[in-house]
């Protein structure tokens, strides 16, 4: 699949597996698809509502900020999701697993409009352990990304560098996220993104 990497904001993959999942619509006109990017980029940035977007077997995902606090908001940078997947969750998570937004950016240029963010799984910020609270190691990175070419809007997620987190802190953990990880990198990522970009485009 051909990178959107107007946002500059996905990386190279030096290790793991590449993971990419993509939805687009078209429209009849420019104009119809400029109106309608802002509202895909709205829904992009509203991670709260993400499950919603993604269907019934979605993870949920709650957005906390640097404080660890939940807030209901558009996301920032240093934010936090904690993230619900169908299964058993991290102990390290407290029964959830985390990730941390590294970077967001948005660019503006003829015919084009893009918006994208990159989150990197991390450590629980509501406890001291230090352990990576989540099935991907910490080289594992997610980017989501919303493009507008001329009339067409694609919504893209990219996983790179992506591989089970065997650095966790105990044997359980490091039991279910190897299980997890493989699982995922088998298939449920590439579904769980897939329902997430549809529903990102979705006109409905």
């Amino acid at each position: 699949m051909e990178e959107k990497n107007y946002t500059g904001l996905i990386p190279g993959n030096e290790t793991g597996v590449i993971i990419d999942s993509a939805a687009s619509e078209e429209f009849r006109d420019v104009q119809e698809a400029k109106a309608f990017y802002e509202t895909v980029k709205n829904r992009l940035l509203a991670v709260n509502d993400w499950d919603q977007l993604a269907g019934v077997a979605s993870a949920a995902f709650q957005l906390v900020d640097k404080n660890g606090q939940e807030v209901n908001r558009s996301v920032q940078v240093g934010d936090y999701f904690k993230i619900d997947i169908p299964g058993p969750g991290s102990g390290a998570g407290q029964g959830y697993d985390w990730v941390q937004v590294e970077d967001l950016k948005e660019v503006s240029q003829q015919d084009v409009e893009s918006v994208g963010l990159r989150v990197r799984p991390s450590t629980n910020p509501l406890t001291p352990d230090d352990s990576i609270a989540h099935f991907y190691s910490a080289d594992s990175t997610s980017t989501f990304i919303v493009t507008r070419e001329n009339n067409k809007i694609t919504a893209t997620i990219y996983d790179r560098n992506t591989k089970p987190n065997t650095e966790t802190g105990t044997v359980v953990d490091k039991i279910r996220d190897v299980a997890a990880g493989v699982g995922a990198i088998l298939g449920g990522s590439k579904m769980q993104w897939k329902g997430l970009a549809t529903g990102l485009v979705s006109v409905k």
